[in-house]
């Protein structure tokens, strides 16, 4: 995938008054996504259903996060956490993520995700910590800086 720098910086806010619900297979495949989630992906709906759930997995984000998800998820049956989304266009959006399991028959057969906005200090915040993470463990971290502009 071939990232265009200037995208990274285009945050999309999600609205307070919005869920982001989606549905996938044991193996993170999208079975259903509502179109709160396609908006705010930037995808419609159809492209969506059967793509990874990663398909909007931001670089920004440390592996160790979803190695936990996983884990979590086998041992809990639930996870929950703060999460930076990659849109469609390369652009962003941040979330309050809560997953867990969908039975039936007392059988897990999916998985349900549902997503909420996050507050401007949280961002901030897991920005930083996710940083420290990524960089703890190796990977490439992107720094931003800023010059104002001066006439």
């Amino acid at each position: 995938m071939e990232y265009n720098q200037s995208s990274f910086l285009c945050e999309t806010i999600v609205p307070k008054n919005e869920l982001i619900v989606s549905r996938t297979d044991l193996k993170g495949t999208i079975t259903y996504a509502n179109e709160t989630f396609a908006s705010i992906s930037g995808y419609e709906v159809d492209e969506l259903i059967g793509k990874t759930h990663n398909c909007v997995r931001h670089p920004d984000m440390p592996k160790a996060v979803f190695k936990e998800l996983w884990s979590s998820l086998e041992t809990k049956g639930r996870w929950s956490g703060f999460v930076k989304n990659i849109r469609k266009d390369f652009g962003f959006y941040w979330v309050y993520a809560e997953v867990s399991g969908v039975y039936k028959d007392d059988q897990l057969v999916e998985y349900k995700s549902i997503r909420t906005p996050i507050s401007f200090n949280d961002k901030m915040y897991y920005q930083e910590k996710y940083d420290e993470m990524k960089n703890k463990e190796g990977e490439l971290v992107r720094k931003i800086s800023y010059e104002p502009y001066t006439s």
